[in-house]
């Protein structure tokens, strides 16, 4: 399994750095700077790096609420932080930009990422309104831009909208498999840090067949072990975070937590 020869484990933790609010953001604070930014990325990154989790997802996650067409600011804002963070960077990193796919991508190509998450496929309805995903056109940026190394995470059922038509988990990865070729699915709970139900694991799992499938919300040290007994890894972000709020930073001993239970359970496989 790929990502095995990627993270150098079996069943990986990537961890979410969750970027603050980016220059031309609602949140981001007067007077603010993007080096602050830096900063409080590096700080973050350490934690979750000395405290043992096996990859790195970057995500613009504080850039509330979350545009439909990516500003250019944006963009340019997060290639700088990781630019920044490059040297730092000890595990594989990943990059998300929220709720949008192909911009996704071209940031992958400008930073040297070594896989991508976001919502790919399906049409969703929700506070955003209604998002249609075009996977035809994040496939052949990615063509054109020749990465062909680089390791697409769809999100099967992304975390707080619903598909517009009722699909089942089953059909909706089958068909998702068939068309697209992802390098591996993530299973969300209904919202960000919210659980992702076992049983809807298990059947993304079941139709994914050789396809890794990560548990995508919801992880914490009490679950893990139960989550990683299902699937073949998780992306966790609130649950490293201080006293396992969203808007905390990231705690290097909550991070020590989870990973532990993490080493116990990996060493009955």
């Amino acid at each position: 399994m790929w990502t095995e020869e990627l993270f150098n484990v079996k069943k990986p933790i990537i961890a979410m750095l969750h970027l603050r609010a980016l220059p031309g953001d609602p949140l981001f604070p007067e007077g603010g700077t993007i080096d602050a930014v830096v900063d409080a990325a590096r700080e973050e990154l350490a934690a979750l790096q000395d405290g043992g989790v096996d990859g790195i997802l970057i995500a613009n996650e504080f850039s509330l609420p979350y545009e439909k067409k990516i500003s250019y600011v944006a963009i340019a804002s997060m290639a700088y932080v990781i630019g920044a963070l490059r040297s730092d960077l000890r595990v594989p990193f990943g990059v998300n930009i929220a709720r949008n796919a192909v911009a996704t991508i071209d940031l992958a190509a400008a930073t040297g990422a070594s896989f991508v998450r976001n919502a790919f496929t399906g049409a969703y309805a929700g506070m955003y309104g209604i998002v249609d995903t075009d996977v035809a056109e994040a496939l052949r940026r990615k063509k054109y831009l020749g990465l062909d190394d680089l390791k697409l995470l769809y999100k099967a059922n992304p975390e707080g909208d619903p598909y517009i038509s009722d699909v089942a988990p089953e059909a909706m990865t089958k068909s998702i498999i068939f068309a697209c070729r992802p390098d591996a699915l993530c299973a969300s709970g209904a919202g960000t840090g919210q659980e992702a139900d076992d049983e809807i694991i298990r059947r993304i799992k079941s139709a994914a067949k050789d396809v890794p499938v990560f548990a995508n919300t919801g992880c914490n040290a009490k679950n893990i072990a139960q989550k990683l007994a299902i699937c073949d890894g998780a992306v966790v972000g609130t649950a490293f975070k201080k006293d396992g709020k969203f808007e905390n930073h990231a705690d290097i001993e909550r991070v020590k937590e989870f990973m532990a239970a993490v080493y116990e359970y990996r060493r009955t496989i």
